[in-house]
């Protein structure tokens, strides 16, 4: 934000936070009267008007059209992390009982030295001992209402057992980051949030996968462009479960999660990778709880999901010898049907088709190869990742000719790439050899436990002519 915005946006705010406080001394001045609380507490102190501004806090009230409740909700789970003194009236303690007042809620935090709200704070500013107000807005707190279906608010019940408005209420991450920044939150990797964002500086044209491939990656690109109208205007919902499931399977570096990747590039969806090795808990219960974070993260931010080495987690059954088998069973359960039931696009990669469960893979929408690049596809990827460079390619690079001779993934390519870019970055004038590419090609099949005989003969045959290149400027020889 600008510093007009940043001011504009601060004013918005300031404004809720006088509302809220106006509220909150009500409450406690008919406490401290001994009256009872009014039915409608926002007939008497209604939310300011908010302008019509391009500042975060207004832009959100006014796209979601909230009303007076669903402002005082979040203003008040916005307070902690903006002015947390607010609520430190809710610290006050009950002489007769020498503890904290019960129909205030509330929770301390670990390191937070201020008062957390819970359901019940929220129920108390709106209703306090109204029981009719509390009855008419306990369904405020279900989970299909517009502050937490659309993941602005969610809650933490940390005993289930206990009422349910002892549940903790939390402003989401991205909207805080939103509200206060302007910018949109990407979570960090870790063991409570087990994906990461991933995205390529390539482009959908820089895609080389073979003719049905790239048609069958075109079927699901029209899929994600066009869910609503399909699902919702042509009332597929009615027959088909939400969301498109897809297996991508084949060798290493054929472009499996380069595509992911341009898929959301090109839809403008992004993209996380699942790291499969934190979403198994050893902690009963966390698993699915972290799992229901994450989708429903997923399911309010439209993102793409993807499940690299899928055959890892959701690979064929064996039979349970122990209670940790069948914990394990039951979470990969869980998460098979979190993925079923996943509104949006689920992309589940892997090397070994044949290790994943069939009961699973007919769940797919679409099960797509990604071959081996033929020669034609071999050719197009090495002209797209050496020509027209900032680095020079010696005349003597024959890359129709390496591309019939050798084969290797997009993957293999780049690394060969890379390889010869780190040869040449010191030389004078930078500039690739024949030399540097066949190096790279047989390191590459060294790699895979390939034996090249073509590329180790090629190899062979130059550093037969080595001692005439050693002349050459720069001497690629000491390279």
């Amino acid at each position: 934000m600008n510093p007009t915005q940043l001011n504009n946006n601060a004013d918005c705010i300031e404004r809720e936070l006088t509302w809220f406080s106006q509220i909150l001394e009500h409450r406690f001045q008919l406490r401290a009267d001994g009256k009872n609380a009014e039915s409608d507490v926002f007939a008497l102190i209604p939310p300011p008007v908010l302008p019509q501004t391009d500042v975060p806090y207004a832009e959100l009230v006014h796209k979601f059209n909230l009303q007076p409740a669903e402002r005082l909700l979040l203003i008040l789970c916005l307070i902690p992390h903006i002015k947390p003194n607010l609520l430190d009236m809710f610290l006050i303690r009950n002489q007769s009982l020498d503890r904290g007042y019960t129909e205030f809620g509330g929770l301390m935090g670990n390191s937070h030295g201020g008062f957390l709200p819970t359901c019940e704070t929220a129920m108390f500013l709106l209703a306090d001992d109204n029981l009719s107000a509390r009855l008419d807005y306990d369904s405020m707190f279900r989970s299909d209402r517009l502050l937490f279906a659309e993941g602005i608010l969610y809650m933490e019940h940390t005993h289930v057992n206990e009422p349910q408005l002892s549940a903790a209420l939390h402003l989401s991450p991205e909207y805080r980051e939103l509200i206060i920044t302007g910018q949109s939150y990407t979570p960090p990797l870790s063991y409570m949030f087990p994906a990461q964002r991933i995205t390529t500086e390539l482009e959908w044209d820089n895609l080389v996968l073979a003719p049905t491939t790239q048609q069958q990656i075109e079927d699901i690109l029209t899929w994600v462009e066009n869910k609503d109208v399909l699902m919702e205007k042509w009332q597929l919902k009615q027959r088909l479960k939400p969301g498109f499931r897809s297996l991508f399977y084949g060798p290493p570096g054929t472009g499996k999660t380069m595509t992911a990747c341009l898929l959301g590039k090109k839809s403008g969806f992004p993209v996380f990778r699942i790291d499969l090795s934190r979403v198994l808990s050893k902690f009963i219960g966390e698993t699915e709880k972290n799992l229901a974070r994450l989708f429903d993260r997923a399911n309010q931010q439209d993102w793409i999901l993807f499940f690299d080495e899928a055959d890892s987690l959701f690979g064929k059954r064996v039979e349970t010898q122990s209670s940790n088998d069948r914990a394990a069973n039951q979470e990969v359960s869980y998460l098979l049907q979190r993925i079923e039931d996943y509104s949006g696009l689920a992309i589940l990669a892997t090397n070994l088709r044949s290790q994943l469960d069939e009961a699973f893979a007919r769940r797919f929408q679409s099960m797509i190869l990604f071959p081996m690049p033929n020669a034609e596809q071999r050719l197009q990827l090495w002209q797209d990742n050496f020509l027209n460079k900032p680095f020079d390619v010696a005349q003597e690079v024959d890359f129709e000719k390496l591309a019939n001779e050798h084969e290797l993934t997009g993957g293999g390519i780049i690394n060969v790439l890379h390889y010869a870019c780190i040869k040449a970055v010191n030389r004078t004038p930078p500039k690739i050899y024949e030399r540097d590419l066949l190096e790279g090609i047989s390191r590459e099949l060294q790699k895979e436990d390939r034996h090249d005989i073509k590329a180790n003969r090629g190899y062979g045959e130059y550093f037969g002519i080595s001692r005439k290149l050693s002349s050459i400027p720069g001497n690629i020889m000491s390279g």
